[in-house]
């Protein structure tokens, strides 16, 4: 938290409590205004990005919403 993030989720939250947070955090930020906002390089911010979506097995942001929406996370 002192870093910056604006919330955590704990590994073994419940699904809605999951989806709450992604709604509470989520503002449509691109990397560079994660990494400004957490005092990052966006380098740092791509690279977390990137294992993202190589554990969900997306491409992209889109992907990765799609995934969660299938997963019953976030609003249809």
């Amino acid at each position: 938290m002192r870093a910056g993030a604006r919330g955590y989720v704990l590994k073994g939250a419940e699904q809605q409590e999951t989806a709450r947070t992604i709604t509470a955090v989520a503002a449509g930020h691109n990397n560079h205004q994660i990494a400004e906002r957490l005092s990052l390089s966006g380098k740092t911010v791509a690279n977390h990005v990137s294992a993202i979506f190589a554990k969900l097995q997306v491409a992209d942001r889109t992907q990765a919403i799609l995934r969660a929406r299938d997963a019953g996370l976030g609003h249809p």
